[in-house]
């Protein structure tokens, strides 16, 4: 008898009927002689349609009223689910992230979890209870309701499963594990039996959806077994370890792209020791997360700065910047949008030298302009233009030898 968390998204409890099959993937887990944590989200578009009926009465509402609306997406499924579960003759409690004892940093549409509180869960566990967890949302030090961002139902899941201890978290997406690259936009992709926690948390900050990156990090530290499967299919997933099983002349083992990115461009610095410190403390200040930076020196000693963000956050970043333009000492502002992000992710980069020139020559012979670039030990990434980004990465798939049959376990 172990203890297993499961965690199921949007897609698997989109309608009654999908909550009827949940009901029943949770009892045959129950029936096996487990106890079970269920972690679940709002159902289907639920937090769009919110989103969009808040953005209908204001362009920029309340984050502290947005948090307060979206995590109600979550309480009708975690309700719902209860209500089928109890219908088949089993019991099962129902919980908030706060009366889960789940706390998180006082942040308002971003934060993190900073404490679990174990004993309401555990509790209800010890009584052979079912516990069904709203995920994506917790309570702050100072008593507000609290999200953990888009994805973050998978991190209160695992870290569920970290705090109290689980035998393994599984969790259930509409896909059937994890793949080379994404199988919606890439009909060759193929699932992996295994990933690193290394690569996987490569691929979920560089835009694989299948994950949230938090969740890939208390997975990594607290040495959580995870494993990716679908909610419809009866078939072994994708298990997430600390070291995986390598495929012979494997070195890539996955690309990754994600659009709607944005470059921007302070040029002009006059005193980039001062300068790029501020910049960068100043947005960090307000949640906004910058990815790929490059630094140039002009023949004036002046320097020119370029970063990457999401679209979302563009018009908050040059508000910023602009409100300090005269602390920062900066001569103009540049942006350039409709970009994207391709790279590519495995652990064999590390012993194999010309990965990237590679990457850069199939790009090239695509005729595709890279505009900025960034590299660790074991993914490149590059910034190109929106329009090529399912072409280079279809190309990327083929050259690195990804494409063809599933992956055997």
């Amino acid at each position: 008898m172990g203890l297993i968390v499961q965690k199921f998204g949007g897609t698997s409890v989109g309608s009654v009927d999908h909550i009827q099959n949940v009901a029943n993937r949770v009892i045959e887990e129950k029936n096996n002689g487990n106890d079970i944590v269920v972690v679940v989200s709002a159902m289907g578009k639920t937090t769009d349609q919110l989103v969009g009926m808040a953005k209908e009465l204001s362009p920029a509402p309340s984050k502290r009223e947005m948090d307060m609306l979206l995590s109600t997406g979550e309480q009708v499924t975690i309700s719902l689910l209860t209500i089928a579960l109890n219908s088949k003759g089993y019991e099962a409690t129902s919980y908030t992230g706060w009366q889960a004892g789940i706390k998180t940093e006082s942040v308002h549409g971003d934060a993190r979890i900073t404490d679990i509180d174990t004993k309401p869960v555990s509790q209800e566990l010890k009584k052979g209870r079912i516990v069904i967890v709203a995920g994506f949302q917790g309570l702050s030090e100072t008593g507000q309701i609290t999200t953990l961002g888009r994805g973050g139902s998978d991190t209160t899941a695992v870290a569920l499963a970290a705090v109290l201890k689980a035998d393994k978290c599984d969790i259930y997406t509409d896909v059937t594990g994890v793949f080379t690259t994404d199988p919606r936009y890439i009909k060759d992709a193929r699932k992996l039996p295994s990933i690193s926690y290394d690569e996987m948390l490569e691929l979920a900050n560089l835009g694989a959806g299948v994950l949230h990156p938090r969740a890939v990090e208390f997975a990594k530290n607290y040495n959580v077994k995870l494993e990716v499967r679908s909610s419809m299919e009866r078939e072994e997933g994708t298990i997430i370890e600390e070291v995986a099983e390598m495929e012979e002349n494997l070195v890539v083992r996955g690309v990754a792209f994600e659009d709607d990115i944005t470059r921007v461009s302070v040029l002009g610095i006059k005193d980039p020791l001062i300068s790029l410190s501020s910049i960068f403390s100043l947005l960090a200040k307000e949640h906004i997360n910058v990815d790929i930076i490059i630094q140039s020196i002009t023949d004036d000693k002046s320097s020119g700065l370029s970063f990457s963000i999401k679209n979302q956050d563009l018009t908050e970043t040059v508000k910023i910047l602009e409100k300090n333009r005269e602390a920062l000492s900066y001569d103009q502002i540049e942006w350039e949008s409709q970009l994207a992000k391709i790279s590519i992710v495995g652990s064999g980069m590390i012993s194999n030298p010309g990965v990237a020139a590679e990457m850069f020559n199939v790009l090239a012979a695509n005729n595709i302009v890279v505009k900025m670039v960034s590299t660790s030990e074991i993914k490149v990434s590059a910034v190109i233009d929106q329009a090529h980004m399912l072409n280079a990465a279809q190309a990327l798939h083929q050259t690195f030898n990804l494409a063809g049959d599933l992956i055997k376990n």
